[in-house]
């Protein structure tokens, strides 16, 4: 009974993650769309391709044709372009292999494992082999060689199909990608700095604490690999996309200011992990030099990065001369903060020089990390005014 009771409380949440699944995908882009669309657009290029492989050709086997329009239906159209003469290119090497081997060998079993070893790359394996049912139920050469171009002919026709209907049936333009990887990095920039400037205001931090902080510095590698993969699916969405015509669109097509942030941005986080490595040379113990203060100074610089990080993880095309306003006016601000950093280190004689103090480096990587900021905010600027 008691599993019975779970089980029909399970059937509401199903239904209600269903329901909302289906609300994503209707009401606003995103993944849940691209998936529907995806799937309305395989139902169409394989019911299309079927049409003409069987109505048309009265092909033998006219599940090629729709098997390969769906095969190579991607989310950009430069990808099913690509894929699609990657995959007609294997098809016919497979073709080929079969028909070597199946002259010289015949359509026995000797003749399937020579196809099996001699074929290299899993679709040219596969097509090999679908290749061979064709062959071996053929009765003589010229029909077998006959069936064997009708393969090619067919996965030419689905791949053909396929491409068309994801060039014309809502061709997806995914620019926004490019922002949403900008926002990756700023978000991580963010936070680690909001969780770094609290604890510099208390003191020296502890040693797990700045374990801790190096622990996610060197996690970001991980987002700068996502955020390399959204931009670049944004600039291969544009190719062979006829949407890119449109009117709207036209102001869309330049990624090279959403690379240049990007790159500043992984620079930026680069230096973070930087100085969250030189913070391990701090002295728990360190009584020579009146530090708190220095400290205290460095932690509203942090705080400043921060606020300019959050500010940048909002970016939005259509708000960007407002919002690099803003992002001037923090970096200024953050300029400030760092220059109050080098002034205090002055003011404490702290020993800026001793490598085996912390002082120098952190200095310097504070410039460092603000020459990255500025730079964000400069081509951001400088691409609003273009």
């Amino acid at each position: 009974m008691a599993a019975g009771g779970v089980g029909a409380q399970e059937w509401p949440d199903r239904f209600l993650r269903v329901r909302q699944w289906w609300g994503r995908a209707l009401d606003y882009p995103g993944s849940e769309r691209d998936a529907l669309l995806l799937v309305f657009k395989g139902t169409l290029a394989a019911s299309l391709s079927w049409v003409v492989s069987f109505y048309l050709l009265d092909a033998q086997s006219p599940a090629f044709a729709p098997f390969s329009a769906v095969m190579i239906m991607y989310v950009t159209v430069h990808e099913s372009v690509t894929h699609s003469l990657r995959y007609v290119g294997a098809v016919t090497a497979g073709v080929a292999v079969q028909a070597v081997l199946g002259f010289l060998a015949g359509p026995d079993l000797l003749t399937f494992v020579l196809v099996a070893v001699g074929s290299h790359g899993l679709q040219v394996a596969t097509a090999a082999f679908f290749a061979f049912s064709t062959y071996s139920s053929a009765t003589d050469d010229l029909t077998r060689i006959t069936q064997l171009g009708q393969i090619v002919l067919l996965v030419l026709i689905g791949c053909v199909i396929g491409t068309a209907v994801n060039i014309t049936v809502a061709p997806p333009l995914r620019y926004r990608s490019a922002e949403y990887s900008v926002r990756i990095l700023a978000r991580a920039l963010r936070d680690l700095t909001a969780d770094m400037h609290p604890v510099l205001r208390e003191g020296a931090p502890e040693g797990d604490t700045v374990t801790r902080w190096r622990e996610r510095a060197a996690r970001t590698d991980q987002l700068v690999g996502q955020a390399r993969a959204g931009l670049s699916t944004a600039k291969e969405s544009v190719h062979y996309n006829p949407r890119r015509l449109l009117r709207r669109h036209r102001g869309h097509l330049c990624f090279q200011g959403y690379d240049t942030v990007l790159n500043a941005l992984e620079r930026t986080l680069y230096q973070l992990a930087s100085l969250a490595r030189s913070l391990d040379h701090w002295e728990q113990e360190e009584n020579d030099y009146c530090y708190r203060h220095f400290l205290d100074r460095y932690a509203a610089f942090l705080e400043a990065i921060s606020e300019m990080a959050d500010a940048l993880s909002a970016l939005d095309e259509t708000q960007l001369a407002q919002q690099t306003e803003r992002l001037a006016e923090l970096t200024r601000e953050a300029q400030a903060r760092r220059e109050e950093v080098a002034e205090e280190a002055e003011a404490q004689l702290l020993p800026l020089a001793d490598p085996t103090r912390p002082y120098g480096v952190l200095v310097v990587e504070a410039t460092r990390l603000m020459e990255e900021v500025q730079h964000t905010s400069d081509t951001l600027n400088s691409w609003v005014r273009a």
